[in-house]
Order: structure tokens, then sequence, then C-alpha cells
């Protein structure tokens, strides 16, 4: 007596609503994920600088950096009373917080992917979009939350302040305020841009994602160098981590500390990428308040004094003030020729040397496009009462301006050169697409 095996069923196609519904999910958790993410750095950044101190206020900071940080404009406004008036603008994006969410919304955009064997076009501009809408419309609420006034104290303990105190009651100025609020449409703009940017650079990095049969002639020399410098940019961050906790172990200001990591780390090392490699900074700091910033670069910002003139941030007037500065040079050597040599061993065999080169001259060249501008600072603030005192004395700024193109162009050279000897020195490893010419020799 034989037994017969029943043919197990056919497994049915995905409908296309099906696919949808399941593209959909998918993209929600990655927006979901990447905003948790950006909230929890920045809360903790805003709790280590002391921010959950404030009277009220401090979900509506919260919103206000994770919008800033999603490349979003929030704009800042103060009110004096009818004879007074109050400045206020902040132009800075808190690149940790940045990093972060672009690292985590970028990993659960492509996690669906990695099993595919090809996908399609339509496919990826499905998923894509899905992820676009649902960002843009998580920021527009997210930008409704941000916004909030706070009341400013004029006068302190010295004649000077009670003076000030005196002019504030006769010319109901005595309460005065400065609140922000988001711009809705540039930040929905900017942070189209910002997603979009993501995604692109997500798939550019990655090396297992498939593409798109179109888009396979240009996986080889792109991916590699793209990989390459994602990889530069994190280590820069990973040793001012290290730093940092170094410095806040031995000297104190633990908490100050900790809110420049979690909130502006990439903001101090992809400027010392720049300077280190021959690219310079223009800026300056006035008045009683500054930025988050290492000693030695508020240092030079406040040179002129009070001169009209911006400094200029590079390698020799670092090194004026600290000598340790000139570390950065071989700092930016070592790790940019570390990561051409990883381009190199993830490029095929078959691509030559000068061909090394060119690939990690423009890939750097590119991402000094993009990170030195992330990189701008421009915060003011005043307060003037007919006259007495202009809002410079009464208040201050702090500007930090890449020099864009400069930057790029040594960026450029770099690639080049370092790039050619990376490549060389990759040659010694056994890579991708390469006969290994040492086995056994064949069979009679």
């Amino acid at each position: 007596m034989t037994s017969s095996r029943l043919p197990a069923p056919a497994r049915t196609p995905a409908t296309p609503t099906g696919l949808y519904a399941r593209v959909v999910l998918q993209a929600l958790a990655a927006v979901v994920a990447g905003f948790v993410a950006m909230g929890v750095f920045a809360g903790l950044g805003l709790w280590a600088a002391g921010a959950a101190d404030l009277p009220s206020g401090f979900a509506s900071v919260l919103a206000a950096v994770v919008v800033m940080a999603s490349g979003g404009q929030v704009e800042l406004s103060g009110d004096a009373g009818a004879l007074a008036g109050t400045q206020a603008e902040l132009t800075a994006m808190p690149l940790t917080v940045t990093l972060v969410g672009a690292l985590v919304t970028g990993f659960c955009f492509l996690r669906p992917l990695r099993h595919h064997a090809v996908t399609s076009a339509r496919e990826l501009l499905l998923r894509a979009a899905s992820v676009v809408v649902l960002w843009l419309a998580a920021l527009a609420g997210l930008s409704a939350l941000a916004r909030h006034d706070f009341p400013i104290t004029i006068g302190g303990g010295n004649a000077e302040d009670s003076l000030m105190d005196l002019f504030g009651q006769l010319l109901d100025a005595v309460n005065p305020t400065v609140g922000f609020r988001t711009d809705l449409g540039p930040t929905l703009f900017y942070g189209l841009l910002w997603i979009l940017g993501v995604l692109v650079i997500a798939l550019l990095v990655s090396r297992r994602t498939p593409l798109p049969s179109r888009l396979l002639r240009y996986q080889e020399p792109v991916r590699p160098a793209a990989f390459a410098m994602l990889l530069l940019l994190l280590a820069y961050v990973v040793v001012g981590l290290v730093i940092g906790i170094v410095v806040a172990a031995t000297k104190g200001h633990v908490a100050e500390t900790l809110a420049v990591l979690l909130l502006g780390l990439p903001n101090i090392t992809w400027l010392a990428l720049g300077v280190g490699i021959g690219g310079s900074w223009q800026g300056k700091a006035e008045g009683p308040f500054g930025l988050p910033m290492p000693e030695i670069l508020d240092t030079v910002l406040r040179s002129k004094g009070d001169s009209p003139d911006l400094s200029t941030v590079d390698l020799s007037s670092l090194a004026a003030q600290d000598a340790r500065a000139w570390w950065l040079l071989p700092v930016a050597a070592v790790l940019v020729l570390g990561a051409a040599f990883v381009a190199a061993v993830r490029s095929p065999a078959r691509i030559t040397l000068w061909q090394h080169s060119l690939h990690l001259g423009i890939a750097f060249a590119l991402t000094m496009l993009v990170a030195a501008p992330l990189t701008l600072v421009e915060a003011r603030f005043g307060l003037s009462v007919i006259g007495i005192g202009d809002l410079a004395s009464l208040g201050g700024e702090v500007i930090l301006r890449p020099d864009v193109w400069k930057t790029a162009g040594f960026a450029l050279l770099w690639g080049l050169a370092l790039g050619f000897l990376g490549g060389l020195l990759a040659s010694r490893v056994h890579r991708k697409g390469e006969v290994d010419r040492t086995g056994p020799s064949p069979g009679p």
C-alpha cells in the first residue's frame, strides 16, 4: 500500500493592496524610530544643559530642537514694550541629534530590502515616497508644538541694572519676553531636502541593498567611496566622543560636556576635520554669552574684539592659541588614509589606482560640501531701551560661517592624493573579483 502526498498549495502572490499596506507600515516604523531616537538624544542633551529647570516650556524646547535637527527653521522673537526693542536670532543645527536621526531612519528604511535579490524602481520609489510623506506630516505636527515665550529680567544687583529696571517700569519694558516659533513653509522645504538626502545617502552607502537594474552600473564606483566617507565622519565623531569623556572625567564640568556631546558633537568634530585638511571658517563672538565650544575656538572668535571684522578659524590661528591644534593635521591624514584604504578594499580588483584616486577625491569634496555648511552658526540676542545701550552691548552674538568652497577644494586634493595611496596599500589585500594565484595548481 502506497501513500500519496498531496501537493503543497501554491503560494499566492501578494496583492498590490497588501504590498502598499506593508510598505506604508514599514515606512511608518522608520519615521517613528527616527523621531523617537532624535527626541531621546535631544531630551537628554537639554536635561544636561539645565533646560529641565525651566518653569515651563520644556516640551516646546524639545520639539524645537528636533525640528532644527531635521532641517527646520525656528525663528526667535522678542517683546519689550512700546519703546523698547529686543532682537533674537538663532541659526544652527544640533548635529548629534541630526546624525542619530539620519542613521536610525536610514537603517529602518533599508532593513526591509536586505533579503531582496532585486528591487524594482517602482517599489523603491514607493518606499521612499511613503517615508517622505509620513516624515513631513510628523514634522508639521511637531512644528505646531515648537512655540513658546519666556520672560527675561533686565535688572540685577548693580547700579546700571537698577537704572535699566527704572526705565523698564517707566516705558512698559519691565517684563520683556523672548520666544520662538516654527516657520512652517521653510521647515517643510528644508525637511524635504533633509529626508531625501538621508534616503539617498542610505542607498549610496549600503553594500547589500539591491538597486534597480538601471542603476547597477553606478554601484561599483559610488558605493565604496560613499561608505568610506560615512565611516570618516563617524570616526571623527567617535574620536570627539572619547576626548569629551576624558575631559569630563578629568576637568569636571560633566553636565556641560555631556550636553555638548548629546547635542552638538559633530558641529565641533566636522569643523576639526575641515580645519585639519586646510579649510577655514569665519566668525566672531561678542558679548557675555557664547555657544558651548572649546575654549581655544572661543578665544579665536573673540580675537578681533569690538571690530566688525570676522576672525579666521584655521589651523594656524588655532595653533597660535594652543600648539596642540597642529595635531589636527596628522589626525586628518591618518583617518582620511584609512577611509581611502576601506574604499579601495571594498572596490573590485579591476578598479585602477587612478580610478581610486578620482573616486575618493570627488567623494571627499562632495562630503565637505554637505558637512561644512551644516556647521553654520549664527546666534544673536540684544535688548535696547530708547537708545540706552545698543543691542550688542546689552546682548551678544556668535557667528561661525564655513569657507565652503575652499574647504571642499582642499578635500578634493586630499582625496586625490590619499585615494591613490589607499589604493596602493589595498593592492596587497585580496579583493572582490581577484583571482587567487597562490592556491594549488590545477590537476592533470
